[in-house]
């Protein structure tokens, strides 16, 4: 009878805790029109400090009640947006990107870690079914590459060679960034089709890297086009796979939306991820001058070009992860020594 009275008691005040959801929306509104400057009125700063402790009243409830639930994630993101407009200070863009690069990025990839490891299987995936394709069918080329690229590698010449004497390295780079920047935005924005047009967007692209892979392999060309790509390739096709897994936490958020509702959970999917597509800016100027200046350079070796590719992924891992901005404590140091 008592598990009973405790089952009802612990339902009776889930309801409860549910039904304060508007006041929630009320409070993440307050916080961000004070946030965006956009209020000076003295009851909404009150009416702000009681939302905050509100919000804090309501988030221990639900860590109790619902632990591993979306409305437990979203009071942690209210009450944090508000306890961050109550208590934030000057303006200083050393700082702001300084926690950008060291607290945000990190914990945005942290977050995107599951979405991350699904983002990269598809991709494998279908640039393995692509390989196997064309391997099998290789007509099916037709479908992936234009006529005269096909008839370049038919004639035992890989597209890429002589690049540098039709472009220059700075033009060249240009139109490649550009480029990699629409792709990964497409990537993440497409997300918004509820996570559909993100799975379009990494099978097409892992099935046309098999698929090429596999063309070019048949005509002995296969070590000559790995050449081309291993420099810029390796940080490039990560970026890809972030950006298509910020796309896929934001088509998640759309379809599970939980107890805030559709907007409310975009809306934070969105902040979150936010910080990702900065870092896949970022990472995709370096790659785009390795790939204008270093890729159709003949006069690199296999080696070099090795080194430049792992060494910018080992550069890009270090980004993400927030290590390559971090100050060592002086203990840090002496233990280093």
């Amino acid at each position: 009878m008592s598990a009973q009275a405790d089952g009802a008691r612990a339902r009776a005040l889930t309801a409860a805790l549910l039904a304060r959801a508007p006041e929630w929306q009320q409070a993440q509104l307050r916080a961000l029109r004070f946030a965006r400057g956009r209020s000076d009125d003295v009851a909404d700063a009150v009416r702000l400090a009681d939302d905050y402790r509100l919000l804090a009243h309501d988030l221990a409830r639900a860590r109790a009640l619902l632990p591993a639930s979306r409305t437990r994630a979203y009071l942690e993101n209210a009450y944090a947006h508000a306890h961050a407009t109550l208590h934030h200070g000057a303006w200083r863009a050393a700082s702001t990107l300084r926690r950008l690069f060291v607290t945000d990025i990190p914990a945005a990839v942290r977050w995107l870690a599951p979405y991350l490891l699904w983002s990269t299987l598809i991709f494998v995936l279908a640039a393995c079914a692509g390989y196997a394709l064309v391997h099998r069918y290789p007509e099916l080329i037709a479908l992936f590459a234009s006529p005269d690229t096909i008839a370049t590698v038919e004639r035992g010449q890989l597209w890429t060679q002589g690049l540098l004497n039709v472009v220059p390295s700075s033009i060249l780079s240009v139109q490649i960034l550009t480029n990699n920047i629409v792709v990964s935005l497409f990537a993440y924005c497409l997300g918004f089709l509820f996570g559909l047009g993100t799975l379009y967007i990494l099978g097409l692209n892992g099935l046309m890297l098999g698929a090429i892979f596999a063309f070019v392999g048949a005509h002995g060309l296969a070590g000559a086009l790995l050449r081309f790509i291993i420099a810029h390739g390796c940080v490039e096709l990560s970026v890809m796979c972030l950006s298509a897994a910020a796309g896929a936490a934001i088509g998640e958020a759309l379809i599970r939306t939980g107890a805030a509702g559709r907007l409310e959970s975009f809306r934070a999917a969105a902040l979150r991820t936010g910080p990702v597509l900065i870092a896949c800016a970022l990472l995709l100027v370096g790659s785009g001058l390795i790939e204008g200046f270093i890729s159709p350079d003949p006069r690199f070796s296999f080696a070099s070009r090795v080194v430049v590719g792992v060494g910018y992924w080992c550069l890009m891992v270090a980004f993400l992860s927030g290590r390559l901005f971090r100050r060592r404590t002086p203990a840090q140091v002496r233990a280093a020594r």
